[in-house]
């Protein structure tokens, strides 16, 4: 069963280093069965309580799972980079609309921000044993919060979106567990969730967020946590709506000790209003990054929750990083009220950029979806062919592959720079990669 390979120890710690031993050094590869408790018990000569315990280890270690009757198998390695091969090779000439980003133009500047806090931080440098979240900052974003209906919490500050996301998750869940995520969702989770050990649940969604059944069945079948993105979700500009909101609030209550972690990804660039679903489970996150409305490189989002998920969050936090850079924290407050980003008007350009597309390529009979934010995702009979057909006509787009699951095949466009002259010529491109072949007979 497990060829060459013989599993030794005597205790229960002895077994389980064994088997990771060999997982390590790829002597057991990913989807080997192990055997039977009592069989490997009489093998080593040890009670099959001591078996049962290394197994236990290896799966709260995440190196085995385990199928009731059908056994424990080695779990398949972590994808931890496998949806960004999935990236288009963009070719000289060929327009990108594969990256995701945010508009250059519609960034502020940041140098007049760095340096002023620069300056400041020169005169009265940052020790250790200063205070981790800048108070300003906290002011500012607890406001905004509160005016959008975000419950009561302390506040954290994270490198980003996705570290808040990760920080949150290792804070209650183990290796095994099962998280709710969005299908189509942001890769970058899809991706995470399983290099912690985790296992994903797909819940499928539409214009106005997850779908409620699907919600529903995952948590009944065993999820212990939802990630949901309120608005401009990436890929498909899914915002939560105040009925679907209402309706995912009613499911989640049915089930209290579910890990609720919204991510606000539209946060100054949309023009929808937020409805937030935190209220009815007992732990919850709330996070908002600045990158896409003031620049990836800022690295910085802004952390709620119930104070026992928060208070984990930073705990561990001040083993690890300590805190993230009063510096940059001090620069985005200047941000903030230097009022060097006009939210309304960012999110003006976006939907004038990305509300044409979906017009032009209804005319043309393809159903697109692009309610908010930077992308629009286009369901495709043939996701490969279609990357493929555009990338020679001129237009890269990013596969759906890096985005789903179970979800059906698609692609993304990303609109952040499309122009007025460039709608309709992508529109007839995408019809003309969708179009069928022409048919061919034999004699």
């Amino acid at each position: 069963m497990l060829g060459e390979y013989p599993i030794e120890g005597r205790g229960a710690a002895e077994i389980a280093a064994s088997v990771e031993r060999a997982v390590g050094d790829g002597r057991l590869e990913p989807g080997r069965l192990l055997p039977p408790m009592r069989e490997l018990a009489a093998t080593l000569g040890v009670n099959p309580n001591t078996v049962a315990a290394a197994y236990r280890t290896l799966r709260e270690r995440g190196v085995i799972e385990t199928a009731g009757r059908r056994g424990s198998r080695i779990r398949p390695k972590p994808a931890t980079t496998g949806r960004e091969q999935l990236e288009v090779a963009v070719p000289p000439g060929v327009r990108d609309l594969s990256d995701g980003n945010p508009d250059p133009a519609l960034l502020p500047p940041l140098a007049p921000a760095l340096a002023a806090v620069a300056a400041a931080g020169d005169r009265e440098p940052v020790l250790y044993g200063a205070g981790p979240v800048e108070p300003e900052l906290a002011r500012i974003a607890r406001a905004e919060l509160d005016a959008d209906g975000v419950p009561d919490g302390p506040l954290a500050v994270t490198s980003g979106s996705l570290d808040a996301v990760e920080r949150v998750l290792v804070a209650h869940l183990k290796p095994g567990d099962t998280v709710a995520v969005e299908d189509p969702g942001w890769g970058r989770t899809l991706d995470l969730v399983p290099a912690l050990g985790l296992r994903t649940a797909p819940v499928g969604v539409d214009d106005d967020g997850p779908l409620v059944d699907g919600l529903r069945r995952a948590l009944e079948s065993g999820a212990r946590a939802l990630i949901v993105t309120d608005r401009a979700q990436n890929p498909t500009g899914a915002s939560v709506s105040a009925a679907r909101a209402r309706a995912l609030r009613s499911v989640l209550r049915a089930h209290p000790q579910t890990l609720l972690i919204e991510d606000d990804h539209g946060h100054g660039i949309v023009d929808l209003p937020l409805h937030p679903l935190a209220g009815g489970t007992h732990h919850w996150a709330f996070v908002r990054s600045v990158a896409k409305a003031y620049g990836p490189d800022l690295r910085l989002a802004v952390l709620t929750g119930d104070p026992v998920t928060v208070d984990r969050v930073t705990g561990r936090q001040r083993l690890g990083p300590g805190w993230v850079s009063r510096l940059v924290q001090r620069a985005v407050v200047r941000l903030w009220t230097d009022g060097t980003v006009d939210g309304p008007a960012v999110a003006a350009a976006y939907r004038a950029r990305r509300d044409p597309l979906v017009d032009a390529l209804a005319e043309r009979g393809i159903r697109a979806h692009g309610r908010s934010g930077m992308n629009v995702w286009i369901p495709v009979p043939d996701e490969t062919g279609a990357v493929a057909r555009l990338l020679h006509a001129g237009w890269a787009v990013a596969p759906g592959a890096r985005f789903r699951l179970a979800a059906p095949p698609a692609i993304r466009i990303t609109v952040s720079t499309l122009t007025e002259q460039e709608t309709v010529p992508l529109a007839d491109a995408v019809a003309a990669a969708l179009a069928p072949g022409p048919s061919r007979s034999y004699v």
